[in-house]
């Protein structure tokens, strides 16, 4: 027999749930368009493939990680979550985390001491000077990418930015492999992000990090809408996962299942007594002020209240443009005190609820920023040649600096380290395999960090 039409097998359904023609509609012509999509993303992925087939085939060599030690490799594994904060715009390195004392390159900018012994930051960091005992500095960071975007993309993914193919985010890896400790709320937050995100790349779409545009706002869009009903929700529900899964059935493409999987878990989350961690108003008073109530500050209140929840992977953003071609000692008085509060705050809060332990937290941005400040704009240029990432908690050592930058920051001087290297390093704080194979849609094979190499002197 010849099966019924789509809209027909949709209306069917719909009496059945008592749901009114026009929702029937509505949700069949979603899912219509829907598969018509995954049907020519798989052809013009296909037609692409074939066009392209011989430069695709140049796959780099996977990382060997012979030469580890067998003790070596047991290092990590103790960062249950990672709150990631990210500078965007280039963050000088000369102005917070590695000063270089009485060099005219400082423009006027004092060193300070900090809690580790013989340990300087920049005078513009007084509040985590306090911290610095609990912070491993990287200050023989280095990159080719000194373009924001493409900087960006490769801190986020370990790969180079290329047109074939959108790598995963490190968190969307980290959910991937190894879950979530709450089984409701999402695995992967970005709070404060840009579009340009990589997200979750060739995965599935349910590994993309939730978008916190406002976390002073809770979740927004989490509530019924006044005019819907428990009883029409549940109807309708109902029939979006009756639809949904035919859908599957007959659209086997991955997006499809992964699509339906993202409904399904929101629906879990808007019923949810876990909802409650998005709003940062529990908070008592002196903990918000201790942060901040500035977005950043907002923020990463909010990671650590997630990660009190189980959630595995927080990125938050710093809304400053670290971008300072113009006025970089203006712009440093502008933008530190706010960042300074936060960072350390965060620190502090999270060792004195013993969650430090466990909780890996990184700075990092896309490039350091050139030691010759503008004749004419005043200003640094951007300089991917030498910087600064810092990780602190989750098995980390504390009070510990691992290589230099030459006596004006220009270039490395010691143990140089890449943004696939401190990723994987990141991965193996948290027990991510660093051979663990994915495959891109078209076959490709691709590692949570490319060709990178932890830096096991990190590790305590």
């Amino acid at each position: 027999m010849p099966s019924s039409s789509p809209i027909n097998a949709v209306q069917q359904v719909g009496k059945r749930w008592g749901v009114k023609d026009k929702d029937v509609l509505h949700i069949s012509d979603t899912l219509s368009t829907l598969r018509m999509n995954s049907i020519q993303t798989d052809i013009s992925r296909r037609a692409f493939m074939e066009r392209f087939a011989k430069a695709v085939f140049g796959v780099s060599l996977l990382p060997s990680f012979s030469g580890l030690r067998a003790a070596e490799a047991k290092l990590g594994g103790k960062a249950k979550s990672v709150i990631f904060l990210y500078m965007r715009g280039g963050i000088s390195h000369i102005d917070t985390f590695d000063p270089k004392p009485g060099k005219p390159e400082m423009g006027g900018v004092e060193a300070i001491a900090t809690s580790a012994d013989g340990v300087q930051i920049s005078e513009w960091f007084p509040r985590m000077a306090k911290q610095m005992h609990h912070v491993s500095l990287v200050r023989s960071m280095t990159s080719t990418q000194g373009i924001h975007d493409r900087g960006t993309y490769l801190a986020h993914t370990s790969y180079f930015m290329t047109p074939t193919i959108t790598h995963p985010s490190l968190g969307s890896w980290a959910v991937k492999l190894l879950g979530s400790a709450n089984a409701v709320l999402p695995g992967n937050i970005l709070i404060n992000g840009s579009p340009q995100h990589p997200r979750s790349g060739y995965m599935p779409t349910h590994l993309a990090p939730l978008p916190i545009v406002d976390p002073g706002a809770g979740l927004q869009n989490a509530a019924l809408p006044p005019q819907v009903t428990e009883s029409d929700f549940g109807r309708r529900t109902a029939l979006v996962q009756a639809m949904g899964s035919r859908f599957v059935q007959q659209t086997p493409h991955r997006d499809a299942a992964a699509y339906l999987k993202v409904q399904q878990d929101a629906t879990s989350l808007m019923k949810s007594e876990d909802l409650k961690v998005f709003d940062i108003s529990r908070e008592d008073k002196k903990t918000q002020a201790a942060y901040g109530t500035h977005t950043f500050g907002k923020g990463c209140l909010l990671a650590r209240r997630l990660v009190e929840s189980g959630v595995r992977f927080i990125e938050v953003e710093d809304t400053h443009n670290w971008d300072t071609h113009n006025d970089q000692i203006k712009s440093m008085e502008n933008f530190t005190p706010t960042t300074d509060q936060t960072m350390a705050a965060l620190l502090d809060d999270l060792h004195q609820r013993g969650l430090l332990a466990t909780t890996l937290v990184v700075m990092a941005t896309e490039f350091g920023r050139t030691p010759q400040i503008s004749t004419v704009t005043a200003g640094r240029g951007h300089h991917p040649s030498a910087f600064t990432w810092w990780l602190a908690g989750g098995g980390v050592k504390g009070g510990y600096v691992h290589g230099k930058s030459d006596e004006i920051g220009e270039h490395v001087a010691e143990k140089p380290v890449t943004m696939q290297d401190c990723n994987a390093t990141i991965a193996q704080a948290m027990g991510i395999d660093l051979k663990h194979i994915e495959h891109s849609p078209s076959g490709r094979p691709f590692t949570v960090a490319d060709k990178g190499v932890p830096v096991l002197e990190l590790f305590a």
